[in-house]
């Protein structure tokens, strides 16, 4: 194999295919990446569960395959100047070219590395940007304990022209809906993804306009775009019946500024030991901030706030109300409450339904 190709698109390429490279990998050819160079670059990478491709324009003066370590490709990459690299291999090595740079890595047998599961049948399509930005709003609610792998992931149903992504980790639940183009109008189904491979995959499809979505059964979904495509097995077990966690009447609403109500929780925090909220007090008008306790640091900060309803008291997770209120897409927070008790709502304003709602539990010690 002999080529030539621009250092930014092998950059890009790269960086896109080592992400689904193992960090144990069960067989050391699953530490590499796959370079087939034709009539353009093809880079792979697979480790039976994820797999990552991408290709790049490339002058080719000599076809052929190769398999190399992918971290080590993906950091020579990173590092090379500015200027055309140039591969080629002979025998049981490959040459990088780079400006004044040379690298030498041995090849790795290629004829054992494992076939890539093939893209399944296209389901539909979504915007790039759209996209990303749902699955942002509801990672942060997925549940990182492996022992809880079902709630790891985050929940795709398809229901015609709506997308819903669900996550939760028992302790806040986020749901944001979205519209997106069916291949059929009647499609409807429900698939469990790992929340780390559809993070990772959302952020580094935005630089094309949209992202098409495959299907294969209950057991492979694939994502492609720009250039790139990506698989990943899904996700088994039940998945919690979140619509009952959603509550559907409230006692009391209130709007404030996000900017300034992310600064004051951060900021009352601070005295917050590991695994202590910080208590909310409602009134008209006014919201009393509290962290800390008698015989410790302390922290009271008031801000205003439009209130409806009777006074409250009630205490969060500082870092999981946060989430929230950094997912929310305005400038202004509205949190429904039902009971001190019971699970709170925090939305952006919107005239109609919101289409991002994150469901956070309270804190039952509160005061």
């Amino acid at each position: 194999m002999k080529l030539q190709v621009e250092r930014d698109h092998l950059a890009d390429a790269v960086a896109w295919t080592a992400r689904a490279l193992p960090a144990r990998p069960t067989a050391p050819v699953l530490a590499g990446m796959r370079l087939h160079g034709g009539t353009e670059l093809t880079l792979s990478t697979f480790d039976y569960e994820v797999s990552a491709q991408a290709t790049v324009p490339v002058i080719t003066d000599e076809e052929g395959a190769v398999l190399v370590s992918g971290r080590l490709l993906a950091e020579i990459v990173r590092s090379l100047p500015a200027k055309p690299v140039e591969v080629s291999t002979d025998g049981t090595r490959a040459t990088l070219k780079c400006g004044s740079a040379t690298f030498t890595l041995v090849l790795l047998p290629e004829e054992e590395y494992p076939t890539l599961p093939e893209m399944p049948p296209l389901a539909g399509s979504v915007g790039s940007d759209a996209l990303a930005s749902a699955i942002g709003q509801v990672a942060i609610a997925a549940g990182r304990d492996d022992t809880l792998p079902a709630l790891t992931g985050i929940r795709i149903e398809i229901s015609g022209d709506t997308l819903t992504l669900v996550a939760t980790d028992r302790y806040r639940l986020a749901v944001r809906e979205l519209r997106w183009n069916p291949a059929r109008p009647d499609l409807s189904t429900a698939l469990l993804v790992p929340a780390r491979v559809l993070g990772d995959t959302a952020r580094a499809l935005t630089s094309g306009a949209e992202v098409s979505i495959s299907l294969g059964g209950d057991s492979l979904i694939g994502f492609a775009g720009a250039g790139r495509q990506t698989t990943t097995r899904l996700l088994s077990g039940e998945y919690p019946k979140y619509s009952a966690l959603l509550p559907s009447e409230f006692s009391a609403v209130t709007e404030l500024a996000a900017g300034s109500f992310a600064e004051a929780v951060k900021r009352v925090a601070l005295v917050a030991e590991r695994n202590t909220p910080v208590r909310l007090a409602f009134s008209s008008g006014q919201l009393v901030l509290e962290a800390g306790a008698s015989e410790e640091a302390q922290a009271v900060e008031v801000l205003e706030a439009a209130f409806d309803g009777e006074d409250l008291q009630i205490a969060f997770n500082p870092q999981y109300l946060l989430d929230g209120i950094g997912a929310i897409d305005s400038d202004t927070a509205r949190i429904s409450f039902t009971s001190p008790t019971k699970p709170a709502v925090v939305t952006g304003k919107s005239e109609g339904e919101p289409d991002y709602r994150y469901v956070l539990m309270p804190i039952r010690s509160a005061g």
